[in-house]
């Protein structure tokens, strides 16, 4: 579970200091247009608005996208969930998870495959009135959804121990075990 733990510290990297700094940079450039524009009556920042649209905040996106899924804190409709026994309610999370992981599986070969093309072709995007490269952002997304991936394969295997067991995994819930 070492490699488990890492990956999870390069997640939270990503999303509180990648993301962090992301969601800074779209406030500055944003505040600096905005004085230039109205203040000095100049374009400080040319393509500011292509900078934050096509790569600030995709990246603040697909940064945060792994930890907010280790966390938990995606839309779920837990109301039948709950009402059921234990080993239903852990059926029914398998049996949601491995649909996610195979949905996920597929994206991540479509985006992967866009990516390496992006990366094939040299693909670009303009910002201002130069051009600059855009596979570093492409990359990000296959990243993202890799490390999506292995933590649902975690997921699995800690549910599906769970459920073999017979009982709620009370260290994975985040609660203290019971003696």
């Amino acid at each position: 579970m070492n490699l488990y733990r890492g990956l999870g510290k390069f997640e939270w990297g990503m999303a509180s200091i990648g993301a962090g700094l992301c969601l800074f940079v779209m406030m500055m450039i944003t505040v600096i247009s905005v004085f230039g524009r109205y203040v000095l009556q100049t374009d400080l920042v040319p393509g500011a608005y292509n900078i934050i649209e096509r790569v600030v905040f995709p990246l603040l996106i697909f940064w945060a996208l792994p930890l907010a899924h280790r966390e938990g804190v995606f839309p779920k409709l837990e109301i039948l969930a709950d009402a059921l026994p234990f080993a239903a309610r852990k059926l029914l999370a398998l049996f949601v998870i491995a649909i996610e992981l195979a949905i996920f599986l597929l994206l991540t070969w479509y985006v992967g495959k866009f990516a390496w093309a992006g990366f094939a072709s040299a693909r670009t995007m303009q910002i201002g009135s130069d051009y600059y490269p855009l596979w570093p952002l492409l990359m990000m997304v296959p990243l993202a959804f890799g490390l999506m991936i292995i933590e649902m394969i975690a997921t699995l295997i800690r549910d599906g121990r769970a459920l073999a067991r017979g009982r709620e995994d009370d260290a994975a819930n985040g609660h203290a075990p019971t003696g």
